[in-house]
């Protein structure tokens, strides 16, 4: 009986681990690109919520930004994309990617 317990346990522990969001510390390293969806960036950088608010990107919670490009949310608020990639991963300290 004792043994069904435990791997009862091991399993649950198990699955919490694969639906679990948590972002490993080599993800947190990773450079935001334009092409990254809002919901991903957020999810590697919570931090970056702050910064896409402060470029003009209020609504960055919404359903449609789960969805959305960050070159796409900035066609919408009339950014340019490149420049908030720089700044973003400027204020993160990340390094940048050549695209």
């Amino acid at each position: 009986m004792d043994e069904e317990i435990i791997k009862s346990d091991d399993i649950k522990e198990e699955e919490s681990k694969e639906s679990s969001s948590e972002v490993s510390a080599d993800e947190k390293k990773i450079p935001i690109t334009k092409d990254m969806n809002i919901g991903y960036i957020l999810q590697l950088h919570p931090e970056s919520a702050v910064l896409l608010m402060s470029v003009g990107m209020g609504c960055i919670t919404c359903y449609a930004a789960e969805l959305e490009s960050l070159a796409e949310a900035c066609i919408v608020h009339g950014l340019d994309a490149d420049d908030v990639v720089e700044y973003l991963n400027g204020e993160l300290g990340l390094l940048t990617v050549e695209q």
